[in-house]
């Protein structure tokens, strides 16, 4: 009858201890997602701002020996993250296959300057930068003009902006969510254990030697929770990149692993602080208020 009963708690306690993890890995799941929610919008914005094209329009009669010394100056400059010439003639090309006809025939000459495209770092990627940078071309003599959509750039940086806040405020307040769901997870758990970390304590047992256990599968259980978190945020990548192909522009696994990395710590840091305080309780706790 006594080996039935130690059995049956046995089992009990493991039955807490499994739904224990699967809510901790839930809930850090949404963590998770979030996190590459975070990490997929910036790295669009940057994929945005980066594919802002600034044309340098050639003089007409400029060598193309100085204008190609004059990309690859540009391309020194800090703002600069690639350029790309396109001569009069490869204008005219692309021209005509966007028409569809053969305009330089109708002409009879061919009025498209060289121009020089510029696509900036996602970081100067402004108004104010690309205005500064624009200033110090024109005062080279081979720069007839430099055109870009300024209106374009202020509503991107605006919006990317808006969006930015939103999703922080959305993060923050699903991580308390999250903090307080874990939080009550643990405390349930640590309640079905009360009368043992009383009787613990009425043998004499030392208050951190009662918590050591405790704090050990705390912190096991944030792993572990942590560590299916991220299996599930892998498998959850994999379908979404096979599902929608171009995502695979915006993927950097550094940035994934940091918030792969991030899903475990906060997992054991959350299980062990929330089981570090619970315990505390119970151990402070009179016998009489154990059954309330």
């Amino acid at each position: 009858m006594e080996e039935f009963e130690v059995s049956a708690s046995s089992r009990k306690t493991k039955q807490v201890y499994i739904s224990t993890v699967i809510s901790i890995a839930l809930v850090l799941l949404m963590i998770g997602l979030l996190g590459l929610m975070l990490v997929h919008a910036r790295n669009l914005s940057n994929y945005v701002k980066e594919n802002i094209v600034l044309n340098i329009i050639v003089s007409d009669g400029a060598k193309e020996v100085d204008v190609l010394s004059l990309q690859k100056q540009i391309d020194t400059h800090p703002y600069v993250l690639h350029t790309q010439y396109v001569s009069k003639e490869i204008a005219a090309q692309n021209l005509q296959k966007d028409l569809g006809e053969d305009f330089l025939q109708f002409l009879g000459y061919n009025p498209l300057l060289s121009t020089i495209d510029v696509y900036m770092k996602a970081e100067h990627a402004n108004n104010e930068s690309i205005q500064a940078f624009s200033n110090q071309l024109t005062k080279n003599p081979l720069v007839k003009e430099v055109i870009y959509q300024k209106s374009l750039i202020d509503m991107v940086n605006q919006n990317i902006r808006i969006i930015g806040l939103v999703i922080l405020a959305f993060a923050a307040v699903l991580l308390i969510i999250a903090v307080a769901l874990i939080n009550n997870t643990i405390r349930l758990a640590i309640y079905s254990q009360r009368f043992l970390i009383k009787s613990m304590q009425l043998v004499g047992a030392t208050r951190g030697f009662i918590r050591r256990p405790f704090l050990g599968y705390g912190i096991l259980h944030g792993f572990l929770g942590g560590l299916i978190a991220v299996i599930l945020l892998l498998l959850t990548l994999y379908l979404a990149q096979q599902q929608i192909p171009e995502l695979i522009v915006l993927r950097n696994w550094f940035e994934f692993g940091a918030v792969f990395a991030a899903v475990v710590i906060i997992g054991i840091l959350i299980s062990g602080l929330s089981t570090y305080f619970a315990v505390s309780k119970y151990l402070r706790l009179k016998i009489y208020n154990l059954y309330r």
